[in-house]
């Protein structure tokens, strides 16, 4: 049996288990309010209905049994429909491919289930609780009128929540930011965590918890759709040829893409974008390197540690600020000046004797 199967097997035992635990566990509940009654009844206490063991076996037979079974059943179908869609991306992400690809399609998938889960349980209890309500004797057609009224109400009361649900809805249909991509929203940035019909949730590199409401995105950034750039400003002293850095430079980088630890996240040679600006002590050169999205930071920082050997071996200068300090006549230290006061009493001495 494959791990995947196993992993699906031991999760349906789970579920059949708390099934289990529901259906005895309602058992019991019903039971024993319905004894409590009978008790309460029985010590002449008013104001509860008159329950017999008769009656309470009618009910439990008829109303109570339906309503052990739409429960049982909204809760049999809500795991089958999240298992269903936990096999969603074994559908649409092939097992094969190019790696970004792959990548891309499993973040979609993933932010689609996720979703699809919220949804269904939702509707499956809901319908599950109406029908319960009129098991109960409840008339629902006021309850679904009253709904209806409120969803007007909400509608106008709540703007700000249908702003944030609807684009929400759009977030996800436009396949604008996936769970797993890493994105600056509103000058925030961070990890997508989870994506809600409400909010969107990142997590910082230090750990903080940022979480957006969707109607109040601005401006979204998503630095890991499709593919990613890492960019190097390089700096190089003005005495270096350029001509020469840059081929040291792409001799690194083919170092770097045939390295199998890094190959299958590098999309394409380096890119030399040329001289970018003539700094205060040093030439800028701008190159960027393609990758595979989230690789980006791993393979730049690997790219920079190699650069760096690279040019300590071949002697090419990476300046850096240096601080000269020169101490003027006006600013000597007291020491100095006594010491020359000093010798220049013992020289007037000494001509005034050779005298």
């Amino acid at each position: 049996m494959k791990e995947e199967d196993r992993e699906h097997a031991e999760e349906i035992k789970q579920w059949a288990d708390q099934l289990t635990r529901f259906v005895l566990h309602s058992i019991l509940f019903v039971a024993g309010v319905a004894a409590l009654f009978i008790i309460l009844r029985g010590l002449g206490l008013q104001g509860f209905p008159a329950l017999s063991w008769e009656r309470v076996a009618d009910w439990l037979l008829g109303p109570g049994l339906r309503i052990l079974l739409v429960l049982s059943g909204a809760f049999v179908l809500s795991r089958v429909l999240h298992l269903l869609i936990a096999r969603m991306p074994l559908l649409v992400v092939p097992r094969e491919g190019p790696l970004a690809e792959l990548a891309e399609r499993k973040k979609r998938t993933d932010t689609i289930t996720r979703m699809l889960r919220m949804l269904t349980t939702a509707v499956v209890m809901v319908i599950a609780g109406l029908i319960v309500l009129r098991e109960l004797g409840v008339d629902i057609t006021p309850i679904l009128t009253g709904g209806a009224i409120a969803g007007l109400a909400v509608g106008f009361g709540a703007q700000n929540l249908v702003r944030d649900v609807i684009s929400g809805f759009f977030l996800i249909l436009e396949n604008q930011v996936r769970v797993g991509d890493v994105v600056q929203i509103n000058g925030k940035g961070g990890l997508v965590e989870n994506i809600q019909l409400r909010t969107i949730v990142l997590r910082g590199l230090d750990g903080t918890v940022h979480i957006i409401p969707n109607g109040a995105i601005n401006e979204l950034s998503n630095m890991t759709k499709d593919f990613s750039y890492y960019v190097i400003d390089m700096g190089v002293a003005y005495k270096e040829d350029t001509d020469r850095v840059v081929a040291v430079m792409q001799e690194v980088a083919e170092e770097l893409r045939r390295d199998p630890n890094y190959a299958p996240r590098i999309l394409g040679p380096l890119e030399v974008l040329g001289v970018d600006a003539f700094a205060d002590s040093a030439v800028i050169i701008k190159v960027r390197i393609k990758t595979v999205p989230m690789e980006q930071w791993n393979v730049g920082r690997e790219l920079r540690r190699r650069i760096k050997k690279a040019f300590d071996a071949r002697g090419i200068e990476i300046p850096f600020p240096h601080l000269s300090v020169y101490m003027g006549e006006a600013s000597k230290p007291f020491a100095v000046e006594v010491a020359e006061h000093a010798a220049r009493e013992r020289n007037q001495e000494k001509l005034r004797g050779d005298s």
